[in-house]
C-alpha cells in the first residue's frame, strides 16, 4: 500500500506560483496513475490534474489548462504540480491520488490512495 504526502502549498498572491509535490513510499509511484484534485469546504472533490504511469499521457481540467503542469519523476518516487497564474478560485486544499486503474482517472472514485492533503490560499 502506497503511502503519499503532499508539500508546497501555502499563501501566495494573485498571479503568482506554487509548485505542489506529492511525495510516495511504501510502494514503487511509477506502478500507479497519479493525479492532483482539490477540495473547498461543503464542496466535493474535483479533478485537477492526472498522468499517467510513464508520464507519458496527462490530462488537465478545463479551469486549469494552460496555467498547471503536472510532472513526475518516478525516480524520485515524487509527483508535481506546478502552478502559475493563480486566482483566488484556486484556493483549495489540494490532494493527490494514486490509481491501479487501467485508464487514466479522471473521477475521485478511480483513485485508491490519498494523501493529507495541502492547503493552497490565493489571496492580495
Amino acid at each position: 500500500q502506497v503511502h503519499l504526502v503532499e508539500s508546497g502549498g501555502g499563501l501566495v498572491q494573485p498571479g503568482g506560483s506554487l509548485t505542489l509535490s506529492c511525495a510516495a513510499s511504501g510502494g514503487t509511484v511509477s506502478n500507479y496513475d497519479m493525479g492532483w484534485f482539490r477540495q473547498v469546504p461543503g464542496e466535493d472533490r474535483v479533478f485537477v490534474a492526472a498522468i499517467s504511469r510513464s508520464g507519458g499521457t496527462t490530462s488537465y481540467a478545463n479551469f486549469v489548462k494552460g496555467r498547471f503542469v503536472i510532472s513526475r519523476d518516478n525516480a524520485k518516487n515524487t509527483v508535481y504540480l506546478r502552478m502559475n497564474s493563480l486566482e483566488p478560485d484556486d484556493t483549495a486544499a489540494y490532494y493527490c491520488g494514486a490509481s491501479e486503474g487501467p485508464l487514466l482517472g479522471l473521477e475521485v472514485e478511480e483513485y485508491a490512495y490519498w494523501g493529507q492533503g495541502t492547503q493552497v490560499t490565493v489571496s492580495s
